[in-house]
């Protein structure tokens, strides 16, 4: 079994990825933590070594407790929603776990939602958490 964790070091992707690796030992599963960012122009460089330093500690985590992980930190120029999605049919990704934060609907209309997008676009179940 696969399962990716959306993961932005947030509070609500800290829960999934704790959500995940209780998934994964209950399923022998390996574990995919992902990030999904904008890239392109040298301004963004600092931003994606930090990602990439959360990217390491959720594995370190992962790793103490003896599971299976991989990271990816994607940078394709697609939208995050879209990119994730893509990522999860691509490596035949079995679950995802992302965290959600409250947003008005007027928010989701102006912004858009990345978890909404991979809750509707998902050929997966996909797990949400606060």
């Amino acid at each position: 079994m696969k399962i990716m964790v959306c993961y932005d070091n947030s509070k609500s992707a800290q829960e999934a990825l704790k959500l995940s690796l209780q998934h994964a030992k209950q399923f022998e599963a390996k574990v995919y933590l992902v990030t999904s960012m904008v890239g392109g122009s040298k301004d963004n460089v600092e931003d994606h070594r930090i990602a990439e330093s959360h990217l390491d500690y959720g594995k370190s985590l992962a790793e103490k407790a003896n599971i299976s992980c991989e990271t990816r930190l994607l940078i394709r120029g697609l939208e995050s929603g879209e990119d994730l999605v893509k990522f999860a049919n691509e490596n035949e990704i079995d679950e995802i776990i992302i965290g959600i934060q409250r947003t008005s609907k007027v928010g989701k209309l102006l912004f858009g939602s990345t978890a909404q997008h991979v809750i509707l676009e998902a050929r997966c179940p996909v797990v949400t958490v606060k």
